[in-house]
């Protein structure tokens, strides 16, 4: 390694977008004869992949960018900040980095750190960057960026702009190279996947058009608004060659009002009749979900007809969120009336719920045998995810990370799966 190559560091918050987004800022980075470091206290550059959806995400960055200022005041450090940022935090934020720049311009990246560009090559804007894949066997496609669905609670359309959809060649091409390259799991992604429109493809035509495609893999898709969960993808998923039987279906709240403060466009009779279709048409499959609790003007009526819904959902999992405001949104201009305390006792309820169904969920693949993408391995405790995304934990090696193996299942509880090879 060549002493006068600058290291970079990436620093990543938030979800598999942002990781997407990471891995393409790796490549442009790469192409400019520059070197990943190990830790950001090795590192000459780091850029921080933000998230600003959630208020304390934004001070995550805040205090890790605090952090890096000692070594960018004596010259031993340049900070750049990328990803989902409002115009509103730049303001309060961009004295601390030395450039912020949108995503969708991560191209301009070598010319602001005036970096040798003699590797890299892009004629195109954000979907045109090949990444720079951080597994070897599990990939994020981006398939569409920006929301069109103005989510009160929301910043994501300000900070990602409306919707845009990559065109269909690009999207099937990456996916061929991977499945080549032996890569065992692609997931597509987007803010709102299921509203991708291109050249006269929806959604469920271009689902359909990948999994077609030959190889031993599992593909998977996120995230899903349920306003655009049409009956057609889901005959699509059940009746797939690679689609694995997960569904991660945001619900938020549980009830029809609060939803329609939250701008959300469906009612919870319309949500458990989708559950229910998803689960007649493919018995077993793994349903997720967010939920937000404490959000303006909800009553403790209102949040007990969202735990009604999650006893009635029986979900897998849940992401479970305590509302807090967020500057930008239509919902920081509502008065945020649900006491802190109160927040965490409602959190508390609905994880207790969660813990039961999950559970249940859970038990019904005990002696049962499953495939597992194995992930991960630490003095000889292997773990990997199944086809409707549990963990599992056995006894493995090394070797096996990055393969499909069959495992037979256990024990459960009511966050994962423990089994042994088979």
């Amino acid at each position: 390694m060549a002493k006068n190559r600058k290291k970079y560091y990436l620093w990543v918050l938030g979800c598999q977008m942002n990781k997407a987004d990471s891995e393409k800022v790796a490549a442009v980075l790469d192409g400019c004869g520059c070197d990943q470091a190990a830790d950001e206290n090795q590192a000459d550059i780091i850029v921080a992949v933000a998230c600003s959806v959630r208020q304390s995400a934004l001070d995550r960055i805040y205090g890790k960018a605090q952090q890096w200022q000692k070594r960018r005041i004596r010259g031993g450090l340049t900070a750049v900040l990328t990803g989902c940022v409002l115009e509103f935090d730049k303001k309060k934020i961009a004295g601390l980095f030395d450039a912020v720049i949108a995503i969708k311009d991560i191209g301009r990246l070598p010319g602001i750190l005036k970096l040798d560009r003699s590797e890299f090559f892009s004629t195109g804007g954000y979907f045109s960057l090949a990444p720079h894949y951080a597994s070897s066997f599990r990939a994020y496609v981006p398939i569409m960026t920006g929301c069109d669905n103005f989510c009160a609670y929301c910043v994501v359309p300000y900070v990602r702009g409306r919707e845009v959809s990559r065109p269909v060649r690009e999207i099937i091409k990456e996916c061929e190279n991977l499945i080549k390259k032996g890569y065992k799991e692609i997931t597509l992604i987007g803010q709102n996947v299921n509203s991708y429109s291109a050249a006269g493809f929806g959604f469920p035509r271009l689902l359909k058009k990948i999994d077609d495609l030959p190889g031993d893999y599992w593909l998977r898709f996120a995230t899903s608004h349920p306003k655009d969960l049409s009956a057609a993808l889901l005959d699509v998923m059940a009746n797939g060659k690679h689609l694995t039987p997960y569904l991660h279906l945001p619900i938020q709240a549980g009830d029809a009002a609060m939803l329609k403060a939250m701008n959300r466009h469906y009612t919870p009779s319309d949500y458990l009749r989708l559950v229910s279709s998803a689960r007649k048409k493919m018995p077993g499959i793994m349903i997720s979900t967010d939920i937000i609790v404490g959000f303006p003007g909800e009553s403790k009526k209102q949040f007990n007809n969202t735990a009604k819904l999650m006893r009635q959902a029986q979900f897998d999992m849940a992401y479970i969120a305590r509302y807090s405001p967020r500057a930008g949104t239509a919902a920081a201009r509502l008065r945020d009336n649900v006491p802190r305390e109160e927040k965490k006792r409602r959190e508390r309820a609905l994880t207790e719920i969660l813990k039961r169904t999950a559970l249940k969920n859970n038990k019904k693949l005990i002696n049962k045998t499953v495939k597992v993408l194995v992930d991960g391995c630490k003095n000889c405790k292997g773990t990997g995810k199944t086809e409707t995304f549990k963990t599992v934990a056995f006894t493995g090696a090394d070797s096996l990370i990055g393969h499909f193996v069959a495992v037979r299942i256990t024990d459960a509880s009511s966050w994962g799966l423990t089994g042994e090879l088979v």
